[in-house]
């Protein structure tokens, strides 16, 4: 049964790392898109673009939402080995912990400074938030039936 709950969880993991990596993947191919994004511009609260193509989208000439993809799989990586090592499962929590720490200071940027919120940003700060709980009752849950 451990490696039953441990397991489940761990798919839910790799499966919302997999929707981070898709919405990583959309936002890096707008930041570099020359057009408008119509699906995401929802007036002047909700513009993708906007915060896509701003100073704050990109560390250097990296994009942010490149720095999401390899995070996704670094994370989804993590969730996949070795299930039951307590260093895996603690790093994997520390690093998911950093990615929502990182993600809640992009949305902090977002409402503060731009003023203007990305939905697919969102949907990512979503998965990373998810991630990181189901990373800590995964090793909750796990360590429960350890004992």
């Amino acid at each position: 049964m451990q490696a039953t709950v441990s397991d489940r969880l761990g798919w839910v993991i790799t499966v919302v790392a997999l929707i981070g990596i898709v919405l990583s993947a959309v936002s890096v191919y707008n930041h570099y898109k020359k057009t408008a994004t119509e699906y995401c511009d929802f007036g002047e609260t909700f513009n993708c673009d906007a915060v896509n193509k701003s100073a704050y989208s990109h560390i250097g000439p990296v994009p942010v939402a490149a720095i999401g993809i390899a995070g996704y799989i670094f994370l989804l990586a993590l969730s996949r080995i070795c299930r039951e090592n307590k260093l895996i499962s603690g790093l994997l929590i520390f690093s998911s912990l950093c990615a929502t720490a990182f993600s809640v200071w992009l949305t902090y940027l977002e409402a503060r400074v731009l003023l203007q919120y990305c939905i697919i940003c969102l949907g990512s700060l979503a998965c990373i938030s998810l991630i990181t709980v189901l990373a800590i009752v995964r090793h909750v849950k796990t360590r429960e039936l350890v004992f």
